[in-house]
Formats: C-alpha cells, sequence, structure tokens
C-alpha cells in the first residue's frame, strides 16, 4: 500500500504549494489566510526560522488550509513539527531515520528525491509521491520528464527554483501533480502586512493548471 496516499490528496488540492519563510509568527495566520483565499489551502511552513514552530500552531487555525512543516531533517524536528499540529511533513531528502520518525508520529511525509536511483529507494519503501529537488538545479522539467518514463508510477512535486515563468513547464508532465513555490509570498509583501496583494499572487498561481 501507498504510504503516501494522504499526501498525494494533499498535493493534489493546488497546482502551487507555498514554500514559507515565516520570520514574525505574528504575520503567519493573515499571510495563511491570505494564501487559502487565494485558492492554495496546501501550506509549506519551512522550518528555517526560530518562529516557524509557532507560525504552524497560528497556522493549522485558519479554516480550510492544510498546514505542513517543511525542511524535516532529524526525528526531533519531525516530533516538533507534530506537536505544533503540522498536518504533513516535507524533507529535502530522505533517511531512514527521518522515514521511521515520520512514521512513529504519523505524519504523512513528502520526501526528497533528486535521481531515479533515490526515486526507487523510496518506491520501494511504498513511497510514491515524491518532491523533486532541488528542482532547476537537478536539470529542471526535462530532467523531472526523463526520469518519469521509466517510472511512471511514482509522482512528483518540483521545488527549488520554481517560478511564474517556468511553473507551466514542470505542471505541464504527467508525473506533476504540484509545484512548491516561495514567489507567492515574497518578504517585501510579508514585512509591508500586504495580504491583499499575496492573494492576488496566490490566486494566479492557484490558475496555472487552467
Amino acid at each position: 500500500m501507498s504510504k503516501t496516499q494522504r499526501t498525494r490528496e494533499i498535493c493534489a488540492l493546488a497546482p502551487i504549494v507555498p514554500v514559507l519563510v515565516v520570520d514574525d509568527a505574528a504575520q503567519a495566520r493573515p499571510l495563511a489566510e491570505a494564501l487559502v483565499a487565494g485558492g492554495l489551502p496546501a501550506l509549506e511552513v519551512t522550518l528555517r526560522t526560530p518562529a516557524a514552530l509557532d507560525a504552524i500552531r497560528a497556522m493549522v487555525e485558519v479554516p480550510g488550509g492544510v498546514v505542513g512543516a517543511g525542511t524535516l531533517v532529524t526525528p526531533e524536528d519531525v516530533r516538533a513539527a507534530k506537536d505544533a499540529g503540522a498536518q504533513f511533513g516535507v524533507s529535502p531528502g530522505a533517511t531512514e531515520t527521518l522515514i521511521a520518525a515520520c512514521e512513529a508520529e504519523g505524519l504523512p511525509l513528502l520526501p526528497g528525491a533528486a535521481t531515479a536511483s533515490e526515486a526507487m529507494a523510496l518506491l520501494e519503501k511504498g513511497y510514491d509521491m515524491l518532491k523533486f529537488f532541488p528542482a532547476e538545479a537537478s536539470g529542471g522539467a526535462p530532467a523531472l520528464k526523463a526520469i518519469g518514463a521509466p517510472l511512471p508510477q511514482i509522482s512528483f512535486c518540483p521545488t527549488g527554483g520554481v517560478s511564474p515563468s517556468n511553473a507551466r513547464d514542470y505542471l505541464s508532465l504527467s508525473n506533476v501533480i504540484c509545484a512548491g513555490g516561495s514567489w507567492v509570498a515574497p518578504k517585501h509583501l510579508v514585512e509591508a502586512g500586504d495580504w491583499a496583494g499575496i492573494e492576488a499572487l496566490a490566486s494566479e498561481a492557484s490558475k496555472l493548471m487552467d
């Protein structure tokens, strides 16, 4: 049985999963509200700032949102994310220890892979919905299309260098469910509290597969 059925359902909610770096937890709820209102309900809060866990706690209160924790690297990250209310996890790669921790905590995981061997190793463990990372640095949409040819049973969420200018290249691939992108919540708009501007960017991104 696929261990990534729930992750796949979350990835299918919208074409773009916002990848969020939150420096101030006070901005978390209005940020999440703007993104959800714009049509992007699945949110990845990266554990790269001291405010990240508090941001997850605030965002899970937003109706319609599905909040995940990104940059999971250690079992401690997994437990902290789960305790904060994260509904899924995202990791740049995958290790036995990390996978075991997510399974122990019941946290659906989107594990990262950049090569065919990494993807095959995860498929052996029951993971058929993966993050392709770093997407652009690993060859972009052409590389992901090539990996998909012999591994059609695996779906991907490319992340890393995905932008409005290349998102459709990824989203047009048969093995891509969604893509991760940070442009829908640019730092200057977050710091300015321009939630209407962020909602507008989210709304544009939500139509990328139309």
